[in-house]
C-alpha cells in the first residue's frame, strides 16, 4: 500500500508546485495589461528660435530643389526595342522661371537623357542646355509651368566667413528633400574636377553631404544660394564631415554663359604650353612656357615667340608668360583659370619673360576655333 501511495503524493506535490509557479506569471500578466495603456502626452512649448529658423528656411527653399535622374539607353532583350532606364541620380535646383535647372556635370555625365522631379513629385523630361566640366557644372531645361519653378535667391561667396552656419538640401541615397546643416569649415580650398582641372576658391563645409547630394544647393542662414555641393572627402564614400561646394560667384559667372551660348567659351591666346619638366630643365622662371604660337593668333600678333630648335639643334629662347593683367601666372592651369574670367575681344596686358628680360605686351583675346 505504501508503495502505491508514493507516486500519488509526488504527483500532488508536483501539481502544487506548478500552481505556485504559474500564479506569479498570471499576476504579472494582469499587471502588464494594466500598465500597457497610452501614457498622457506632455504638451511641448514653442520651438526655439533657431529651430523655427531651420523650419522656415526649409519650407521656403525646398520647392526650388529638384531630383535629377540620369538615363541611359538599353535594348529590351525580348523585343530588341531601345528604352531609357535610370543610371544614377543627383540633385539640382531651379535657376529661373523659364525652366533652367543647375546641377553638377558628373550627375549627367555619359547619360543619354535626364528626368527632373520637382518637389511636388511631378516629373519632366530634361534637355541639356550646356555643360562646363572644368567646373563640374551643367544646365538642364524642363518645360514646366512657371508656378512650379520658384528660383533660389542668389547670395555672394565673396564675404563668406569660416564658422557661419550653412544648410544643404538634396537627395542623398535617393532620399529626396533632405536637409542637413553645419558650418563653413574653410574657404579658398582647391579640388580637382572630373577632367583633371583645378577648381579654386571652393567652400568647405561639415554639413552632411552624401552620394545623391551632388548638384544641390548650399545655403546661408538667410536661405541664399552660396554654393553648389559637388564632392566629399571620404575613404568610405559616405559623409565624413568634409564636403566641398563650388562658390556661387563662380556659378553665377558660368551659368548665364551656358544658357546663352550652350557652352562656356573660354577666350584663347593661340598658344601651346610646354611641360613642367621643360621649365625646370631650361631653368626658366615660373609661368607658361610657349612651345607653339598659332599664326595670326592673339599671341602671334602681340609678337610672342615659342621655344624652338635652331639649325644646329640648339634651343632658341622663346617667351614665358608670367602674368595676365598684373596677376601672376604659375602654370597652364592657372592661365586657363584667369582666361575664364575674361571675354572674347578683351584686351589684356601680358607679363612676358625672354632671355632674362621681362616686358609687358598687349593682346586681344580671340574665340576658340572649335
Amino acid at each position: 500500500m505504501t508503495q502505491k501511495r508514493i507516486p500519488l503524493v509526488l504527483a500532488g506535490a508536483l501539481l502544487a508546485s506548478l500552481a505556485l509557479l504559474t500564479l506569479p506569471s498570471c499576476v504579472k500578466s494582469r499587471t502588464d495589461r494594466a500598465e500597457a495603456q497610452p501614457r498622457s502626452v506632455t504638451p511641448r512649448g514653442a520651438l526655439a528660435a533657431d529651430e523655427l529658423a531651420h523650419v522656415e528656411l526649409f519650407k521656403r527653399s525646398s520647392p526650388s530643389v529638384v531630383n535629377v535622374t540620369s538615363l541611359s539607353a538599353q535594348r529590351d532583350m525580348f523585343s530588341m526595342n531601345l528604352q531609357q532606364v535610370p543610371r544614377g541620380s543627383g540633385t539640382g535646383f531651379v535657376w529661373d522661371s523659364t525652366g533652367h535647372i543647375v546641377t553638377n556635370f558628373h550627375v549627367i555625365q555619359g547619360a543619354n537623357g535626364a528626368r527632373v522631379t520637382l518637389a511636388d513629385q511631378s516629373s519632366f523630361d530634361a534637355t541639356l542646355v550646356g555643360a562646363f566640366p572644368d567646373r563640374d557644372l551643367a544646365v538642364l531645361r524642363i518645360d514646366a509651368p512657371k508656378d512650379k519653378l520658384p528660383p533660389l535667391a542668389l547670395g555672394s561667396s565673396r564675404n563668406l566667413l569660416v564658422g557661419q552656419r550653412v544648410y544643404a538640401i538634396g537627395n542623398p541615397f535617393g532620399l529626396d528633400q533632405t536637409l542637413t546643416t553645419g558650418i563653413i569649415s574653410a574657404l579658398d580650398r582647391e579640388i580637382e574636377s572630373f577632367n583633371g582641372r583645378t577648381i579654386r576658391g571652393v567652400v568647405q563645409t561639415d554639413a552632411a553631404i552624401n552620394p545623391g547630394n551632388s548638384g544641390g544647393p548650399l545655403l546661408d542662414s538667410a536661405g541664399l544660394l552660396i554654393g553648389v555641393n559637388t564632392q566629399i572627402a571620404s575613404p568610405s564614400g559616405a559623409s565624413a564631415g568634409i564636403g566641398f561646394a563650388i562658390p556661387v560667384d563662380e556659378v553665377n559667372r558660368i551659368v548665364p554663359r551656358l544658357i546663352r551660348d550652350g557652352r562656356f567659351v573660354r577666350p584663347v591666346l593661340g598658344i601651346s604650353a610646354g611641360a613642367a619638366n621643360l621649365q625646370s630643365a631650361l631653368n626658366l622662371p615660373q609661368g607658361v612656357v610657349l612651345i607653339q604660337v598659332v599664326g595670326n593668333g592673339p599671341a602671334a600678333k602681340a609678337g610672342l615667340q615659342a621655344f624652338r630648335r635652331g639649325s644646329r639643334g640648339e634651343v632658341v629662347s622663346g617667351d614665358v608668360i608670367t602674368a595676365i593683367n598684373a596677376q601672376p601666372v604659375t602654370d597652364l592651369d592657372d592661365l586657363l583659370s584667369q582666361l575664364e574670367q575674361l571675354q572674347v575681344g578683351d584686351t589684356v596686358n601680358l607679363g612676358v619673360w625672354r632671355d632674362g628680360k621681362s616686358r609687358e605686351v598687349k593682346a586681344t583675346l580671340a574665340a576658340p576655333e572649335n
